[in-house]
C-alpha cells in the first residue's frame, strides 16, 4: 500500500472545509494514518517548498502556509497518490474539474484549499517532513476486506 502527504492549507481551515476534505478521503476508502493541526514554521516551510525556491512565488508560497494554522495528513491505500491528486484537480482551481476538491471549493490559485503529494518519491520525503515515524498509525480497518481483494 502506498502513502501519501496531504495538507488542508490556512484557507481550507479557515473557511471550515477540513470535515468535508477529510470525508472525501475516507468515503474513497484510503486509511488515514497520519493526522496533525497545527501551525507552519518558517524553516518547515521552506524545506517543504524547497524545490520551488528559486521561483519568483516562492517567498509567498512560504508567507501563505505559516499565516495559520493547517492540518497535515498521511493517507495510505491501493494508487492513493495518483488518485489523490485527481480528487484535488488542477492547481488553478478555475480550470479545475466540478466534483474535484478545488473544484467545488477553490477560488483562485493563491488560495487553493489543499496541497497533495505529486509522486511516490515526493510523498516519502513530504512525510519524513511532517512527521516522525511513530507519529504514524498503522491500522487495518474492518471494512479493508470490502475494498481490497
Amino acid at each position: 500500500m502506498e502513502l501519501t502527504f496531504l495538507a488542508i492549507k490556512p484557507d481550507g481551515v479557515q473557511r471550515g472545509l477540513v470535515g468535508k476534505i477529510i470525508q472525501r478521503f475516507e468515503t474513497k476508502g484510503f486509511t488515514l494514518v497520519g493526522l496533525k493541526f497545527m501551525d507552519v514554521s518558517k524553516k518547515l516551510a521552506e524545506s517543504h517548498y524547497d524545490i520551488h525556491r528559486e521561483r519568483p512565488f516562492f517567498a509567498s508560497l512560504v508567507e501563505f502556509i505559516t499565516s495559520g494554522p493547517v492540518v497535515a495528513m498521511v493517507w495510505k491505500g491501493d494508487g492513493v497518490v495518483a488518485s489523490a491528486r485527481k480528487m484535488i484537480g488542477a492547481t488553478n482551481p478555475l480550470i479545475s474539474e466540478p466534483g474535484t476538491i478545488r473544484g467545488d471549493f477553490g477560488v483562485s490559485i493563491g488560495r487553493n484549499i489543499i496541497h497533495g503529494s505529486d509522486a511516490i518519491e515526493t510523498a516519502q520525503r513530504e512525510i519524513s517532513l511532517w512527521f516522525k515515524d511513530e507519529e504514524l498509525v498503522d491500522w487495518q480497518p474492518q471494512i479493508s476486506t470490502w475494498l481490497y481483494e
